[in-house]
């Protein structure tokens, strides 16, 4: 029996992978037609469809659970939102493969939407199995649940024909601070992640901004557990000079795991601000429903399709 969720979003990372976001440019008539050849189209392993509010809107259809992303705030001010009504992410072994999906998807879907962002991301650090590292040489992903953990984590069940097998995406693109990062300390780094980056061991002497103590997914009630695919990405700006980032990619069965810890991480409930704020901030942030899987082509049933 085939699965009911998008494969892709269990597997491993892929080497290479691409961020597309799309807005609607077309009324809701080319948006259908469009949907309908995406349903066929993407395979949910090489190409991860997820579907946001704004197109739900246009539809005149609710996905229960579905929203925008919600308004955030902490000592630093309100994170941006950044609602798009579409994302395709393209994973592949080479870029070669991104670029054959993404010229195929651009040729059904630009009648009824506009590529608004690509973002290429690439897979750091990785040990052949189960490590992977963000750019600032620390291994990302640690507390990621595995196997059926995973599954109950990340896939949504018990909602019904159209919805199990669902999962709810949150999209974030951090920026790094490259030139902050570079003046902290060995220790600063340590404690502003609350591992060590030399053997990744969790430091029991953390401060309590330490980002593995602000997120600790097993210290909400309910406990808050959710799959991160995160990858890095790099681009050279016009001027020449570059900018690096993560791309945070957090699948659940809802979005209340994500947005409990990252209220916590802005420092909504006591003021004490995640210790990834130093050297990193996320830009962009939206909210996603990835549709299940039927016979092999996504099922929308819940936008009417």
């Amino acid at each position: 029996m085939k699965p009911l969720h998008q494969p892709g979003i269990l597997q491993d990372l892929p080497a290479v992978s691409r961020y597309q976001f799309w807005n609607v440019s077309g009324d809701a008539v080319a948006v259908r037609k469009a949907l309908g050849q995406l349903q066929n189209w993407a395979d949910g392993v090489n190409a991860v469809v997820a579907l946001g509010e704004p197109l739900a809107q246009l539809l005149g259809v609710q996905v229960p659970g579905l929203r925008n992303f919600p308004s955030i705030k902490g000592p630093k001010g309100e994170l941006p939102l950044t609602p798009h009504a579409l994302c395709l992410w393209l994973r592949g072994a080479e870029q070669g493969d991104l670029l054959k999906a993404s010229r195929e998807a651009a040729a059904f879907l630009a009648p009824a939407f506009t590529c608004v962002q690509v973002l290429d991301c690439f897979r750091h650090g990785w040990n052949g199995k189960d490590v992977v590292r963000d750019l600032t040489g620390y291994e990302d992903g640690t507390e990621n649940p595995k196997d059926g953990e995973a599954v109950h984590a990340a896939i949504a069940d018990g909602m019904g024909q159209g919805l199990d097998g669902g999962s709810y995406f949150a999209v974030q693109e951090w920026l790094h601070d490259q030139e902050a990062f570079a003046r902290m300390t060995a220790l600063q780094k340590d404690h502003m992640i609350g591992r060590r980056l030399s053997d990744n061991e969790e430091l029991e002497d953390a401060p309590e901004s330490a980002h593995v103590k602000r997120t600790a997914q097993e210290s909400f009630t309910p406990e808050a557990f959710i799959l991160r695919r995160n990858m890095p990405w790099w681009r050279v700006k016009a001027d020449g000079s570059d900018e690096i980032g993560t791309i945070f990619a957090g699948f659940g069965r809802s979005f209340y795991a994500f947005e409990v810890q990252m209220r916590r991480m802005a420092g909504e409930e006591d003021g004490i601000v995640d210790g990834l704020f130093q050297m990193s901030n996320p830009v962009k942030n939206s909210y996603y429903w990835c549709p299940p899987m039927k016979d092999g082509k996504l099922d929308l049933r819940a936008l009417g399709l």
